[in-house]
């Protein structure tokens, strides 16, 4: 079954990241140490040096939301709703039974 949204974060949780991706870039643009910032944000210093290692090289851009992640879906919404109407019939509709 897929996920809500395409899966991962839904948009709040999504914007809620970019929010925090925008303070880290300000962070950083501060001259705040690796070590305030985990602080901070209660995150390892390894994922800061990540971040700002992506800062350096992009700017804030690089710490924004890319959206949500995963590959594209192989069925389309038509198909997902057959397949889901399906499962809803149960294992008993095709002879099996449904105890196991």
């Amino acid at each position: 079954m897929r996920y809500p949204d395409g899966g991962g974060l839904t948009a709040e949780g999504r914007a809620g990241r970019e929010r925090a991706g925008l303070e880290t870039a300000e962070m950083f643009a501060a001259g705040m140490s690796t070590s305030a910032v985990a602080v901070r944000l209660r995150v390892t210093r390894q994922a800061v040096n990540g971040w700002r290692r992506a800062w350096q090289a992009d700017g804030t851009a690089a710490l924004l939301s890319k959206g949500p992640g995963g590959s594209a879906p192989k069925l389309d919404e038509g198909q997902v709703a057959v397949l889901q109407a399906e499962l809803r019939r149960g294992p008993a509709a095709y002879g099996w039974d449904d105890q196991r």
